[in-house]
């Protein structure tokens, strides 16, 4: 009679038998945690043999390298393929810290560009399918016109008054007059500080602070809603003169007059600050009894500006000079760091909310085009971020399309 031998009961024999190891590329597991928006703390509590991953030294099972593709939000089959993917960025980048570009896009910033511009293809076959007009602002300028006469032209097609905002209360008025005065001129205007409406993937003001997308049918601003209030009016003013050049860009406007490695940056944020602040009612604002110290404060207040933006003019202005302003310069973006961390980007509404992150022109384009039947609403659903036909009709409310 044959001899058996008996099963191994054991915790660790079940589990050898039972968790097959993933064949996973260590370089696809190091890339994807690189480029994760989660801190490699977060993401070393979670999964404590990452380095191990990384070296090749160990390999998840199954169930854990999905975990960690759902953490890192890539794929899993990424992590399968014998070289990472390239994620290079499917715009042009003018991003810059000091005077180097940024590498290394993260899944957020790459999920936020392809989403508006799914966005804007819609946009533009409704525009073209409508019979809407072609905006005659896009590339209508050149770097080598005076930023000057640029910023004019922009506060004119949006019918802005010079300077801007000094009749608005608060700062938030000013940013939400500023956006819906670039909606009326026709462009699409998105404010979000989340991937679409998932809030457990926030967007990195220190990665990017806005884009533009350059179409003349369909163009588009995205604007960083992490960022505080004052930063994301410089944003918008930074990338309505990259539409007015006709360049689709990826950018971290900071208001600096210093050199960048592409001049369209420095052109752009000339363009925004004479916008924002022109030299000359600045000059009557100024006060010759005030200490220095004091002034950034007191006229970003009545311009609805950073203090960044009035360092810069008092340099323009020949207030002060280069070395005071750069110490001035690293001292305020100090304290602007500090304000980001401590800012908190609250649910609010939802529907305004949702508006603002869609953009009021998108929104009222989509459900109109819903409600007639010209496009499906599982497609305006995905655009929206949403999933009820309700929902879609208390925006539509919300957006002034139905009663």
């Amino acid at each position: 009679m044959a001899c058996h031998k008996p099963l191994d009961t054991s915790r660790a024999n079940r589990k050898a038998q039972g968790m097959t190891t993933a064949p996973v590329t260590p370089e696809c597991i190091r890339q994807a945690a690189e480029r994760s928006s989660r801190s490699r703390e977060e993401l070393l509590v979670k999964f404590p043999k990452l380095p191990e991953w990384e070296s090749g030294t160990a390999r998840p099972t199954l169930p854990q390298a999905r975990e960690f593709a759902r953490k890192v939000h890539v794929p899993v089959g990424a992590l399968f393929l014998s070289r990472p993917l390239a994620a290079d960025i499917p715009i042009p980048d003018f991003r810059t810290t000091a005077t180097r570009p940024i590498t290394g896009p993260g899944p957020n910033l790459l999920a936020t560009i392809y989403t508006c511009q799914e966005r804007q293809n819609w946009y533009r076959d409704f525009a073209r399918a409508t019979g809407r007009p072609e905006r005659a602002f896009i590339a209508s300028t050149t770097p080598a016109t005076r930023p000057e006469t640029a910023a004019a032209d922009i506060g004119k097609t949006l019918g802005l008054p010079r300077p801007p905002f000094r009749a608005c209360a608060t700062t938030d008025d000013a940013l939400r007059m500023f956006i819906r005065q670039a909606d009326r001129a026709g462009i699409l205007v998105m404010v979000s500080g989340i991937v679409k409406s998932n809030t457990r993937r926030p967007l990195d003001v220190d990665e990017f602070r806005g884009f533009a997308l350059a179409d003349p049918l369909a163009p588009l601003i995205f604007i960083n809603g992490a960022d505080t209030k004052a930063a994301q009016i410089f944003t918008l003013a930074h990338e309505l003169a990259h539409l007015w050049l006709g360049e689709t860009a990826l950018s971290n406007p900071n208001a600096g007059p210093g050199p960048a490695p592409r001049q369209q940056e420095v052109w752009c944020n000339a363009v925004a600050a004479d916008l924002l602040v022109p030299m000359g009612a600045f000059r009557e604002s100024l006060n010759g009894d005030e200490p220095l110290a004091d002034t950034p404060e007191r006229l970003a207040r009545i311009f609805k500006v950073s203090a960044l933006v009035i360092l810069r003019r008092l340099l323009d202005a020949g207030r002060i000079d280069r070395t005071r302003f750069n110490r001035e310069w690293e001292a305020e973006m100090e304290r602007g760091r500090d304000r980001t961390e401590q800012r908190r980007t609250g649910g609010g509404d939802f529907y305004p909310t949702t508006l603002s992150r869609v953009g009021h022109r998108f929104a009222r384009a989509l459900i109109t085009s819903t409600l007639e039947g010209q496009t499906l609403y599982r497609d305006a659903f995905r655009m929206l971020g949403i999933s009820k036909a309700e929902t879609l009709n208390k925006l539509g409310i919300a957006a002034g399309v139905l009663e």
